[in-house]
């Protein structure tokens, strides 16, 4: 990686900086809950989920389903503004799959939120089997009044894990849908779990190679959490496998990072496990520790001195 200016004050292109290149200030995302379900959830696929997947469907930080997508913005706003100032966000659909509902749904809830004058991207989390041509048309047609991301939770390139963890897809499912957003102009963050049972380091590295050769956008290194309630945790209780240590994430984060190119925007490096449903590992709960870890790491290494902290 050479190009300083895409590092601002970190040793990689993060969010953040990208942010505050693209819209000139701060931006905060707001996590949002459409009130839609999975069709490894709803029976088309499965009725179990996958099996990483809390109830809350990746959505544990999100507002109540119940409330209007105006009255989840207001709360979230009300939440950020306690502690900043922050007069732009991005409105986030998290919580399952946001994409899997009749385009009359999906276009009255996603207009509703980009129509508010300080929401200034709308970012839709989604799986890659349900992206049918209307929906994408819908996104395209969205992505003309304000800039739509749209995050696929891929996890690994890895048949065999993607069947594993109950995921419903394969990796070329992914891969066309990768095509068919990108022919549209939207922009794609890929979601990769890191640590997933079964899978060596080589394996994570892999997909963190195929990924940084496709045309994503961003990418979201999400550390495994295994999570109350879980079929994951009934596997870790049954037959413990190894997850990471504090030091062997960060060491292998930075490596990953090294791996990507310097124009991909990191949007995640670790990600949060909700503390009342964590089994492991305990160190993630504390993100400012992990994070000045990684950081750490990378004033470590031998590519990057001289670089950002010269």
């Amino acid at each position: 990686m050479s190009d300083k200016k895409f590092w601002g004050d970190k040793p990689y292109f993060s969010l953040d900086h990208y942010l505050k290149q693209t819209f000139g200030e701060k931006v905060y995302r707001l996590s949002l809950n459409g009130g839609m379900t999975c069709p490894n959830r709803d029976g088309t696929l499965d009725s179990r989920g996958c099996i990483f997947c809390s109830a809350g469907g990746s959505g544990d930080f999100a507002t109540a389903p119940s409330l209007s997508v105006t009255e989840q913005i207001t709360q979230a706003k009300e939440r950020i503004r306690r502690k900043s100032n922050c007069k732009k966000f991005i409105a986030y659909f998290q919580a399952y799959t946001n994409t899997y509902a009749p385009v009359s749904y999906l276009r009255e809830l996603f207009t509703e939120a980009i129509a508010q004058p300080d929401i200034a991207a709308l970012s839709i989390a989604t799986r890659c089997d349900c992206l049918p041509p209307e929906v994408l048309d819908l996104l395209s047609e969205l992505n003309c009044q304000k800039p739509v991301w749209i995050e696929l939770g891929l996890q690994s390139i890895h048949n065999d894990t993607l069947r594993q963890i109950r995921s419903g897809f394969t990796y070329e499912q992914y891969l066309s849908a990768v095509d068919a957003l990108k022919d549209r102009g939207l922009s794609v963050i890929t979601h990769l779990i890191l640590g997933l049972p079964g899978e060596t380091e080589e394996m994570m590295l892999a997909s963190v190679d195929a990924v940084a050769h496709l045309p994503v956008d961003g990418v979201k290194l999400q550390l495994l959490h295994v999570l109350k309630n879980t079929d994951l945790a009934l596997l870790y209780k049954k037959a413990p496998f190894p997850v990471f240590s504090l030091e062997e994430y960060c060491d292998f984060v930075v490596t990953c990072i090294e791996h990507l190119p310097p124009e991909m925007v990191i949007h995640r490096l670790t990600g949060d496990g909700p503390r009342s449903l964590l089994i492991a590992p305990l160190w993630s709960t504390d993100k400012k520790r992990v994070l000045n870890t990684i950081y750490k790491r990378f004033r470590e290494r031998d590519t990057w001195q001289g670089k950002l902290y010269q």
